[in-house]
């Protein structure tokens, strides 16, 4: 498929420069709109994009249009007359036209919310009025609702009226006439049921529900724990005001996912794909992290300095610092990304520290040994030093390790505690303690065994 796109990619091209725009539009009919959003990206002539776009058959536009990165969006509807703006306006889901207008220049939304019809407006209004990442910014008011009075004849006929533009009609939502949310019942359920049987003995009254100010994060959790299609949204009085569906959830998925990456890698995360991104953007979201790290770095550099006397009596153990640095660090990391996933999976909590302390004790008491052991080897057989230089290091590589997953698996769970993001305890941080701790291990265990 992917090559299939590649060589339409190229023909539609040639076909651009040649003028045969009847034949471009026969081209795109068939193709699924994700896949046509994508050809659209590689055109670079804003006058091309805006002239594909127009080739696209109504009914298939507006989703073509959520597809498109914010740029192309932007592009387009500049080009656009009102009336154009207007129909893809209306034609798009609500949570979609909330995730454009966010990422849209004041001026932009002004004309795009202007085209709008007054229903279609204060969906958007309302939607745009609730927190940022809360599951009321990212719901569709889509969706299909019935009566409990009604008989399964009288519900399908409601899902073939109003179906059309809802964004799913495969699970419905039975309410009362003020909205409260009194039970779903599956588009499967109502076909295969008695066409004179009632809504009500139909409906699960067992809910799962999310609230307009529930973490989108917390959101994604619950559909991973049930395994929905869509998931109703309800305010204080358990009013149903939308439903958020599978698709959104990949996205957050991948919002948070990648947000998390770029904390543990000490990355201020950044909502723009990686070649969208310009050099200086990059490097305003790194540069500050970096700074914070090389200052804190420098801690251990005036803790070797403290230690150059002894140093200087035995040259020798200067060979193995980067080894019990690196060594402490990647201990560390190990851990504190073990913890960071059991904690955004919801598997561990703060009152089971006591527990997780104690497991990651255990393990560093194995992993110690054993690298311990193997490094004992390598020194006496390699290095050639003398024994008690051996074990002095392998000593401190033993306490380093223990220290460093206790250190690994505690940072991020307190963080999580006071309200940080357990994803900055990752490597970077970890490290730079791990190696100030290694160092003051190190130094004092040399100077109680060698006497320095």
């Amino acid at each position: 498929m992917e090559e299939r796109i590649e060589e339409l990619e190229v023909k539609i091209k040639e076909l651009l420069d040649d003028k045969k725009y009847h034949q471009i539009r026969e081209l795109l009919i068939d193709l699924n709109e994700a896949d046509i959003a994508e050809i659209i990206e590689t055109i670079e002539i804003k006058e091309d994009v805006v002239r594909v776009f127009r080739l696209l058959p109504k009914d298939s536009a507006a989703d073509v249009f959520s597809y498109i990165p914010v740029e192309y969006e932007q592009m387009i509807i500049e080009s656009l007359t009102m009336r154009e703006i207007g129909q893809i306006m209306n034609d798009l889901y609500s949570d979609d036209a909330v995730d454009m207008l966010e990422e849209m220049p004041a001026n932009v939304v002004k004309k795009v919310l202007a085209a709008t019809d007054k229903e279609t407006r204060r969906d958007i209004n309302n939607l745009l009025k609730y927190p940022e990442d809360s599951a009321g910014s990212i719901m569709t008011v889509e969706f299909v609702d019935l009566r409990a009075y009604m008989s399964v004849m009288d519900a399908i006929e409601r899902i073939r009226k109003t179906g059309v533009d809802k964004e799913t009609i495969n699970i419905c939502y039975v309410t009362d006439v003020q909205k409260h949310l009194l039970g779903i019942v599956t588009l499967r359920e109502i076909i295969l049921a008695d066409a004179k049987e009632s809504i009500k003995d139909l409906m699960n009254e067992n809910i799962i529900t999310v609230h307009t100010l529930d973490d989108q994060e917390e959101v994604a959790k619950q559909f991973q724990k049930y395994d929905f299609a869509a998931m109703p949204v309800v305010d204080n009085e358990n009013r149903l005001v939308g439903i958020i569906t599978v698709d959104d959830v990949m996205d957050i998925l991948e919002e948070e996912a990648t947000e998390d990456i770029e904390m543990m890698a000490a990355i201020t995360p950044t909502d723009q794909p990686y070649m969208k991104t310009s050099v200086f953007e990059t490097y305003r979201k790194r540069i500050p992290w970096l700074l914070l790290l090389m200052i804190s770095a420098s801690i251990t550099g005036k803790i070797i300095q403290g230690f150059e006397a002894a140093l200087s009596t035995c040259v020798i153990l200067t060979a193995f610092i980067p080894m019990l640095m690196d060594t402490g660090g990647n201990c560390g990391s190990q851990a504190s990304v073990s913890v960071i996933r059991a904690l955004s999976l919801d598997e561990v909590e703060f009152k089971e520290l006591p527990q997780i302390i104690w497991k990651e004790m255990q393990v560093s008491i194995l992993v110690g040994a054993t690298l311990s052991l193997a490094n004992f080897g390598k020194i006496l057989l390699i290095d050639r030093t003398s024994i008690l230089v051996a074990f002095v290091v392998c000593m401190t590589l033993f306490v380093t390790v223990v220290v460093a997953k206790l250190v690994g698996c505690t940072l991020p769970i307190l963080a999580s505690k006071i309200g940080f993001d357990p994803a900055v305890m990752a490597s970077p941080f970890i490290t730079t303690i791990v190696d100030a701790l290694s160092l003051i291990v190190y130094f004092n265990v040399a100077g109680i065994f060698l006497g320095l």
